[in-house]
């Protein structure tokens, strides 16, 4: 069973309820009930690792000599 956040109504909502909301205002899909009402919480924190990952990248070369003056 796949679990979605409804942003708009702050509802977990399950992938066969008929009154599915519209994909714009939903988040997920999410395993379990419990993971699905973490949705913020959880996108909180991909975005800060991929954020952290995007630094890490920016920073491969740390050779002083390719620095632009």
């Amino acid at each position: 069973m796949q679990y979605w956040y409804n942003t708009k109504s702050g509802r977990v909502q399950r992938g066969d309820d008929p009154e599915l909301a519209r994909s714009g205002d939903l988040m997920g899909p999410y395993t379990s009930e419990d993971e699905a009402s973490r949705a913020y919480e959880i996108a909180a924190a991909k975005t800060e690792a991929w954020d952290e990952q995007e630094r890490e990248d920016d920073n491969w070369d740390n050779n002083p000599l390719n620095d632009e003056n």
